[in-house]
């Protein structure tokens, strides 16, 4: 008896154990996409991109795991920073002992001035960066050894200076040993960094490889590894998460997809924001959306709500303003929009009344060019049925997606269905609304589909101004008269939605993700 209660203290024991017991084994993710092109974080483009670069690499500062407003910022590769009284001379104390990893055959060495230096030049050359035009203007100096200086052409708020120096885009501090002795076209496919994890392999459609940073400064990682599986079949990546060979995988945005991977046991969906926010931009110089009255029966004619009922409620949210104040700071709440009388409450027949008024009693009818992606074609085909109510008639040319964005970069479509997200309210007005931005006129071409110029003034004002409180009032300020131009008409504001085995421990709260990803950090952790 005594020996049967032994061997059985011993099997609990053992149960106990494996329950708990870390997988010794790579945590495997699987996302949306065929292949990446690129893992130099200064070209990183998409969320596959960013979800590799944040696992690789650290910036100056960061916005911690889990969290999506940059008013969270905290130190990361710099201890502590300060600015002159001027509001143009930044100083970055360096945190001492940070590694960078090992690449091919060289050792790992420790992380300098001379290394950041060299990270923030690279991110401000347009040959070696996509985030050139961020920096115009600024010089960045080593002062000693665990000590960078950068200066600004012009005074810039905390907001705005931190916001391009953290942990996103052209923010990523890289191995000046490593880029100059792979070159970019090494570097591109062999990313060196001071991040959780270093990179050990890429197999072209299939995969990329990581193993644990031990010398990683916060902490040795409790992963031993990660491995990033493209798989563009979301079918695909259900099966994979239900039978335990994928760990995380990217859903979609309808929540039916949310709803069926709760079904089964041993899975979590995990819904968080910011996704993409869905905005209509209307043609101002293409008849007849060149008259406020025909853009304004646009907007009472459509109800946001019946859109997000076709998409779901838990993955999408309305959005009346023109970014969201509930992620960024200067942007309008939709209590805001709503006290200010700028919402356009759903009206069929004051839009009919506003198309009459502008001389169409008989409605309008517009050809509008529209990308075959199912995550913007849904929303859009419900939009077309309400506008029809109205008078309102689009003919929707759908094309694949490469057309579609050469297409309205031509000003081909009178209205632009985009789905999109920035970082900060500085980069969504001035890309959108700023007349430098405009796609056939402005000095840099980008995505200011509507032709508008009217808030130049209040974007250049914010810029310069290095006073929070006064920046936010002008953001607020440009998107209230966003909202009575109507340049654009904003639909919802879209939730990420991503699943993973209940076995996968973040570590940390999730929130939210600037990036549409959930971070792989030091404290994820897989139990068997």
């Amino acid at each position: 008896m005594k020996r049967l209660l032994v061997v059985f203290a011993a099997l609990l024991a053992a149960l106990s154990t494996s329950v708990v017991q870390a997988a010794d084994r790579p945590l495997r993710m699987a996302y949306d996409v065929g292949d990446v092109s690129t893992l130099d974080p200064h070209r990183a483009s998409s969320h596959v991109d960013r979800a590799i670069s944040a696992m690789v690499f650290n910036a100056l500062v960061r916005v911690p795991p889990g969290e999506a407003n940059i008013a969270t910022v905290e130190p990361d590769l710099a201890e502590s920073w300060s600015v002159d009284p001027d509001g143009r001379t930044w100083t970055f104390k360096l945190r001492r002992g940070v590694m960078f990893h090992p690449w091919a055959d060289k050792p790992g060495y420790e992380m300098t001035a001379e290394d950041v230096v060299f990270s923030l030049k690279k991110a401000m050359d347009s040959k070696l960066s996509s985030y050139a035009s961020e920096y115009s203007g600024f010089e960045v100096d080593a002062v000693d050894d665990y000590t960078v200086r950068i200066r600004t052409p012009e005074p810039l708020s905390e907001t705005l200076m931190l916001a391009k120096v953290m942990n996103y885009a052209g923010g990523y501090i890289v191995s000046k040993k490593a880029f100059e002795a792979l070159g970019p076209d090494g570097f591109r496919l062999h990313p060196v960094g001071t991040g959780p994890f270093i990179f050990t392999g890429y197999v072209p459609k299939e995969k990329v490889s990581f193993s644990a940073n031990e010398k990683y400064f916060r902490g040795r990682p409790k992963l031993p590894g990660v491995e990033l599986l493209f798989m563009p079949d979301v079918s695909a990546r259900g099966i994979g998460l239900r039978t335990g060979e994928l760990d995380i995988v990217e859903g979609n945005s309808e929540a039916s997809w949310v709803q069926l991977m709760r079904r089964f046991p041993g899975i979590e969906v995990d819904v968080f924001g910011p996704g993409s926010a869905s905005v209509l931009f209307l043609n101002t110089k293409m008849k007849p959306l060149d008259d406020l009255r025909v853009r304004q029966a646009i907007a009472y004619a459509l109800s946001r709500d019946e859109v997000v009922a076709t998409i779901g409620a838990e993955t999408a949210t309305p959005l009346y303003a023109p970014f969201p104040g509930e992620y960024l700071p200067g942007g309008l709440t939709t209590e805001e929009v709503r006290a200010k009388q700028l919402d356009y409450p759903t009206n069929i027949e004051k839009a009919k009344q506003l198309l009459a008024e502008a001389g169409h009693p008989d409605g309008i009818t517009l050809n509008v060019i529209h990308t075959q992606l199912a995550v913007m074609l849904r929303p859009m085909e419900n939009i077309q049925a309400q506008l029809r109510k109205a008078g309102i008639n689009l003919n929707l040319k759908v094309v694949d997606h490469p057309t579609y964005h050469a297409m309205i970069r031509k000003d081909a479509s009178p209205i632009v269905h985009y789905m999109a997200w920035r970082p900060n309210a500085d980069v969504f007005l001035s890309r959108f609304y700023d007349s430098s931005a405009d796609i056939t006129t402005g000095s840099k071409p980008d995505t200011n589909f509507s032709h508008y110029a009217a808030i130049d003034g209040l974007i250049a004002e914010a810029r310069q101004t290095a006073d929070p409180a006064k920046q936010d009032a002008l953001w607020k300020e440009a998107s209230e008269r966003i909202l009575k131009d109507l340049p654009s008409v904003s639909v919802f504001q879209g939730r990420v939605a991503m699943g993973r085995r209940s076995s996968v421990h973040l570590g940390y709260e999730l929130k939210g993700n600037l990036a549409f990803f959930i971070p792989i950090t030091e404290t994820v952790d897989v139990t068997e």
